[in-house]
């Protein structure tokens, strides 16, 4: 335990210094965690000293974030996973944990931006909160405000929330949100433009600057026009259905027949 601790308190100095060295955060974080498996922590049992459960929870919630910063969403999911034990199991037995409703809110925003509506609501209604204690959270509050306004098509909301997040870390998974939202207005546009002037386009698509919708549009195969300040989108050939209709009139003939039989 005594060199848990020496790394444990390196990791706090490397993640908290401005800027957090993240490199270094990843090499303590996966020495700390075979420490923790040794010391049968990581998934902890039984009865434990409660300040070696306070210092692995808070290591794992390190963890937590430090995936968020590297945009390292499988090791995300790990870390939210090992903590679950301490949030659930050990909630009576340890003091709260400052992290723990910020964390749950970014799982929370995760399960949106992999479109897993019905796993968010399910995780919604098993958090350790009273209904009406939800829009005074932030880090709770925030996700649902994003699930309604997904579901309401209310794009320009979910965009604006970016800059009301209430850590810094949800603002990666709204960009993610984003990208999955701009590639759905971009369908819509191509099905119902033939072009757009650049600058309706950007608006459309919640770009700020030229250069990322041009990105955008080389992405998607359009058209560009810098003198005309134009957008060609590219059309897809019209899909041919053969309609089988020969089978249709029999098979209504045949119905036809079972009915007059019928009365």
């Amino acid at each position: 335990m005594s060199q848990l601790k020496s790394l444990y308190d390196e990791l706090q100095r490397a993640f908290y210094s401005r800027p957090s060295d993240l490199k270094k955060c990843g090499t303590l974080l996966a020495q700390l965690k075979i420490g923790l498996i040794e010391a049968g922590l990581l998934l902890p049992q039984g009865d434990l000293n409660l300040t070696d459960l306070a210092v692995a929870r808070d290591i794992l919630e390190i963890g937590a974030f430090w995936s968020i910063r590297t945009r390292d969403v499988p090791s995300f999911d790990r870390y939210f996973s090992q903590l679950q034990t301490f949030y659930t199991d050990y909630a009576s037995s340890l003091p709260p944990s400052k992290r723990e409703f910020p964390i749950r809110g970014l799982n929370l925003i995760r399960l949106l931006t992999q479109n897993r509506i019905a796993d968010f609501h399910t995780t919604l209604e098993s958090l350790p909160l009273p209904a009406d204690a939800i829009a005074d959270n932030p880090y709770i509050s925030h996700p649902v405000n994003l699930e309604r306004w997904l579901m309401e098509g209310s794009y320009s909301k979910v965009w604006n929330a970016r800059e009301e997040a209430p850590a810094e870390e949800y603002k990666f998974f709204v960009d993610s949100l984003m990208g999955t939202i701009r590639n759905e207005i971009a369908s819509c546009e191509e099905a119902a433009y033939e072009s757009l002037p650049l600058k309706d386009a950007a608006t459309l698509l919640f770009f700020t600057n030229q250069s990322e919708l041009l990105k955008f549009a080389q992405e998607r195969g359009w058209q560009v026009n810098l003198s005309a300040s134009t957008i060609t989108f590219a059309r897809k050939g019209e899909e041919k259905i053969e309609i089988p209709k020969q089978k249709l009139i029999a098979a209504s003939l045949a119905y036809a027949r079972e009915l007059e039989q019928i009365v």
